[in-house]
């Protein structure tokens, strides 16, 4: 099976680093360990800036000292990677060949590197990709055969929208010293300066002797990074803001999170930082309608028409009414009787379903109060006497409803409010054998009936 060069590069590496480390033994060898903030996000569609979309990682190397500038670097790094748009974080493994190069001879106290290698990283349990490395860093010695070390490495991988950024912190340690580069030195006497806490600051000048710090802060810390020193943050181990002192505010809705009931919602400080989206005065969590603007006597929830029934269950939410109507209005009784009225007024041409011109200012009023009575839907229903067959009179009937249906319809009225039907000679109000009886018969009914 052939190998690509990427794969062929990384096992030339690792045979070099055993070649080494058992012909050159008299070279000093060491181990390293760091803390990684990985950072796939980046390169793929997120921020930089993004700190807390950085996810956790860790290495461990063997060191392999080639020369004074140069050393063989073979990590392995365990992690979990963060693409934008994943849905969970995916774990990494991986094993690398760097060489690092130090350009400075005869480094004192730091030694800055440049580094470039070759990888296999295993994603989840069945992804894997080469990656190649390139970076910086830097060892700070802190003791003798030990450093403090930072690098950075941007990572390029041959798996589509996988490029990535490494960031460590850690520490190395050498085992033994180059017999070469052995130094006769001649003793000279000079004050012996501590730094007790090894953080680089003398304790002379150092106000926290003990606890490593920052020379920002004069040798005192600064645990959770967020520009306050400890002594001064109230809340030391977690990063905030310094109008907190110190203290976070993850919702920025100006309520410090130990004094937010809502420490993730943006909200008001009368209500302990919760939020009243709605404005009404009634916190979310208490508002049965937290998006609609309410009473508190209803819980938040509206009552529209100021007829004290809440509007869910207000039968005529949008008109005012008697709750004794379930909210809706009471027809007055001067509308009743234009209803009433219309049975007789509206009339017909004979054995036809054209309106003489007496009827149209009776279903004018009609139509008026339909727009008096939005919560009101109106039936027209069609009568006929018993002249003539049955067959004919129901559709004579349905054709007068119809026609009263249109002429309201044309006035404004919307169609989904009025109904209507032709029930011929089925449904008589008086005797059909006397001429009055035929005539009270031959109507028109107009009935307006809630529309719940």
């Amino acid at each position: 099976m052939k190998l690509s060069i990427p794969y062929k590069l990384l096992g030339i590496c690792l045979l070099l680093a055993m070649s080494v480390s058992v012909s050159a033994q008299h070279i000093p060898n060491g181990v390293s360990f760091k803390r990684l903030f990985i950072d796939y996000q980046t390169l793929n569609g997120g921020d930089f800036g993004d700190f807390k979309d950085y996810t956790n990682g860790y290495e461990f190397a063997y060191l392999v000292t080639l020369s004074k500038n140069f050393t063989l670097n073979i990590p392995v790094k365990i992690g979990l990677s963060n693409k934008t748009g994943d849905i969970k974080n995916t774990s990494i493994a991986g094993l690398d060949a760097q060489m690092h190069f130090y350009p400075l001879n005869n480094p004192n106290i730091f030694r800055p590197y440049a580094l470039a290698g070759a990888g296999v990283v295993l994603q989840g349990r069945d992804s894997t990709n080469m990656q190649v490395p390139v970076g910086i860093g830097i060892d700070v010695k802190i003791a003798k055969n030990a450093y403090f070390n930072v690098q950075s490495e941007f990572r390029w991988s041959s798996a589509t929208n996988n490029n990535n950024f490494n960031h460590g912190v850690g520490f190395k340690y050498f085992f033994g010293r180059n017999e070469a580069d052995t130094v006769v030195i001649v003793p000279v006497l000079i004050p012996v300066k501590k730094d007790m806490d090894g953080d680089g600051i003398l304790d002379e000048d150092d106000e926290c002797p003990t606890i490593p710090g920052l020379a920002v802060f004069y040798g005192c810390p600064d645990t959770d990074g967020d520009g306050i020193q400890d002594s001064r943050d109230d809340c030391p181990t977690v990063a905030g803001l310094l109008e907190f002192n110190g203290c976070p505010d993850s919702d920025a809705d100006g309520i410090p999170d130990g004094e937010d009931n809502c420490p993730t919602l943006k909200g008001l400080k009368e209500f302990n930082g919760c939020p009243d989206t709605d404005g009404d005065g009634i916190e979310d969590s208490q508002d049965k309608c937290p998006s609609i603007p309410g009473l508190a006597i209803f819980m938040g929830c509206p009552d529209t028409d100021g007829d004290g029934l809440e509007d869910s269950v207000d039968k005529c939410p949008l008109t005012y009414g008697p709750i004794s109507n379930q909210g809706c209005p009471i027809i007055e009784t001067a509308d009743r009787e234009v209803l009433t009225f219309a049975m007789k007024a509206v009339q017909f041409d004979l054995g036809k379903a054209t309106l003489v011109n007496d009827s149209y200012s009776v279903l004018n009023q009609i139509a008026n109060i339909m727009k008096k009575y939005p919560d009101y839907n109106l039936s027209i229903d069609g009568h006929t006497d018993n002249t003539g067959s049955d067959d004919i009179n129901r559709k004579l009937s349905a054709a007068r409803a119809k026609t009263c249906y249109d002429y309201l319809a044309s006035k404004g009225i919307p169609e989904k409010r009025m109904s209507y039907q032709g029930f011929g000679p089925t449904r008589p109000i008086a005797d059909n054998s006397t001429y009055s009886g035929r005539t009270l018969n031959r109507r028109v009914e107009f009935n307006l009936e809630p529309n719940w």
